[in-house]
């Protein structure tokens, strides 16, 4: 039998990278051309099926206004509003959320700003 050489004790790699910010936490950022696995922002996806459950509620009319739904949330308004025009996304831009593919820039804090109503506009401010 041979003996095999002794494994060294420490190893040490070192790996490029920065922290972002991301939904209130703090993400990976890898430098360009490393590989990186897809990984859901739970923060998008929950704003976006609360934005769609909102907006079921209020169109099956088991809530009449926004203001009515806020408070049955207990959320302000002005939030709610701003949430429920994710209902109003280009698919792409749901679809690239929901596999988790979207980049470090797409976060909950741009999707509630103000966003051209036209798909392909938003589609070019997302690019």
């Amino acid at each position: 039998m041979t003996r095999a050489k002794p494994a060294p004790e420490t190893v040490t790699v070192h790996i490029p990278f920065r922290l972002v910010k991301r939904g209130g936490r703090k993400a990976m950022h890898l430098p360009e051309g490393a590989s990186k696995q897809c990984k859901t922002d739970n923060t998008l996806v929950k704003a976006l099926a609360r934005a769609f459950r909102w907006k079921r509620m209020l169109e099956s009319g088991e809530f009449t206004t926004i203001a009515e739904l806020a408070d049955s949330e207990g959320i302000a308004p002005s939030y709610m509003t701003r949430v429920l025009r994710l209902t109003l996304l280009a698919p792409d831009i749901v679809e690239v959320v929901l596999d988790g593919t979207q980049g470090p820039d797409l976060t909950l804090a741009w999707l509630l700003e103000p966003l051209p109503m036209d798909w392909r506009q938003q589609l070019e401010r997302f690019s």
